[in-house]
């Protein structure tokens, strides 16, 4: 199929950050239910155009070019595409950037070639969505997501809840620059080595969700939230610390958030396979101090960056730009 040439689209989408599995067991037979939140400041911005070749520029670029080739091929599409990344999540960092950068190709693809498929459909196509859903209900939705794992019949975990995320609250992200997550078949063949996971451990675990985790957020209790957030976090670590070597991929993180932890700081964690630590707050003031503290503490970890941002509660945003008539029109995922 031809799509419309004098047009062009540019998606912004945002990271997320994976707040940890609830069950990896699957004895109800769903596996890999998850919790997770859309965050700003760390978001991904391309633009795909048609052209005469397949062309790409900036971070990333051959990656998002791999999965364009893949759907132009699975899609039985004439023509090619130009993508230019302008600026990227950071990548094996815990922050699901290889999620959205497909999806953002897929949906620009489709967009332009006028394909009828969903978010969760072009996940599918490109192998995303594998074991999480929540990179999938951030890009579509935003906000705070709990998916409903893979069940026998599904290939991509379906969002069983979602809700904005406080205005006020803040999320510190620290970034362990020298290190990264675990990912590829490094990732996979974790999961196949790791033990089973326990029903008491995953009943456990929904209980943190549905009663502290949820309830936090709609009555805006931050403690009764990052009670239930470090309570995941704790034992999802430990079951994965003999892939990733301990509760915590980077030692450097694991020793900020052992001291926010004693600062009684309740919302702490790793996101997905780290490295990337977060904490939550109540304030961006209460946020900002927090960072300064830390800075100054552990300037002897060079390699540590801190970043107060956002969540997101919108999802992604795309623009269909029509280049003769310069018509823009803005369409909320």
């Amino acid at each position: 199929m031809l799509c419309h040439n004098n047009q062009s689209v540019t998606i912004k989408t945002p990271a997320r950050l994976h707040l940890g599995f609830v069950d990896l067991g699957g004895a109800l037979g769903r596996k890999f239910i998850s919790v997770g939140v859309a965050i700003d400041g760390f978001d991904l911005k391309m633009t795909v155009t048609p052209a005469e070749r397949f062309t790409g520029s900036g971070p990333s670029h051959q990656r998002a070019l791999k999965y364009a080739r893949e759907l132009f091929e699975k899609w039985n599409l004439d023509g090619t595409c130009e993508i230019k990344i302008h600026h990227a999540i950071p990548e094996h960092a815990g922050l699901g950037s290889g999620t959205q950068l497909a999806l953002c190709v897929g949906t620009a693809i489709a967009k332009l070639w006028q394909q009828q498929v969903s978010t969760p459909e072009i996940a599918q196509e490109l192998s995303r969505g594998v074991r999480s859903g929540i990179g999938i209900a951030a890009f579509d939705h935003g906000g705070m997501i709990v998916d409903g794992g893979r069940g026998q019949k599904n290939r991509v975990p379906p969002m069983i809840a979602r809700h904005d995320f406080p205005e006020a609250w803040r999320i510190l992200i620290i970034s362990d620059n020298s290190d990264t997550g675990l990912h590829g078949s490094n990732e996979t063949d974790a999961f196949l080595t790791l033990p089973r996971f326990s029903d008491q451990c995953a009943g456990f675990l929904s209980r943190q969700v549905l009663a502290r985790v949820l309830p936090g957020i709609l009555e805006n209790n931050l403690q009764e939230f990052g009670l239930g957030i470090r309570e995941i976090q704790q034992r999802v670590g430990d079951y994965f610390a003999p892939a990733q070597g301990g509760r915590y991929t980077s030692p450097a993180v694991a020793e900020i958030i052992q001291f926010l932890i004693s600062k009684q700081i309740p919302g702490v964690g790793q996101s997905s396979w780290g490295p990337t630590g977060f904490a939550f707050y109540d304030s961006d003031t209460a946020a900002h101090l927090s960072m300064r503290e830390l800075q100054a503490k552990f300037a002897h970890l060079p390699q540590l960056t801190y970043k107060v941002v956002q969540a997101n509660n919108s999802g992604s945003m795309i623009d269909v730009i029509d280049k003769p008539h310069s018509q823009d029109s803005q369409i909320t995922a």
